[in-house]
């Protein structure tokens, strides 16, 4: 059995992918960590389980979105900045924005999404996929679009 590693890790020559449990608008996802976007990873990681609520996106299309204002994602006391960034999410992507032209957010695609602010286009870290409950993600954002707010936890599976 694996202890639980911030990172990936290798166990004769097998790799472990962390996944996370998100729990959203009454629906689960399982969604697993990008290896292509490991600070971000591990600074989210440490801040699980986390709480916040998803709102329907402005700007970019089909997605929801978790409002950050100025936040400031750490990893040992040094600001996460841009790594495996994208302004075109696919369906179940989830990017982490460092701010700077609009502000930090998390935004998740369950559809068409060209990640956008007032200011424009912008790109965000792609550092979780969903893997598992993809079917429900259209529900979840017609849902938070047509209700409003929905409470959205991401731990640990």
């Amino acid at each position: 059995m694996l202890a639980h590693h911030s990172e990936h890790c290798c166990l004769q020559g097998v790799v472990a992918v962390t996944t996370i449990k998100i729990t959203a608008g009454g629906y689960e996802f399982l969604a697993e960590a990008n290896p292509d976007a490991p600070q971000t990873v591990e600074a989210f990681l440490k801040l699980l389980p986390y709480r916040q609520k998803f709102i329907h996106v402005r700007w970019s299309g089909e997605g929801c979105w978790v409002p950050l204002d100025d936040y400031q994602l750490k990893l040992n006391d040094t600001l996460i900045g841009f790594e495996n960034a994208t302004s075109h999410p696919s369906v179940g992507d989830i990017l982490f924005y460092p701010g700077g032209y609009s502000e930090t957010e998390i935004i998740l695609a369950y559809g068409s999404c060209c990640f956008a602010s007032k200011m424009g286009q912008l790109a965000g870290n792609h550092f979780l996929t969903i893997t598992q409950g993809k079917e429900n993600l259209r529900k979840l954002g017609v849902k938070t679009l047509w209700e409003g707010a929905q409470d959205v936890v991401f731990e640990l599976a």
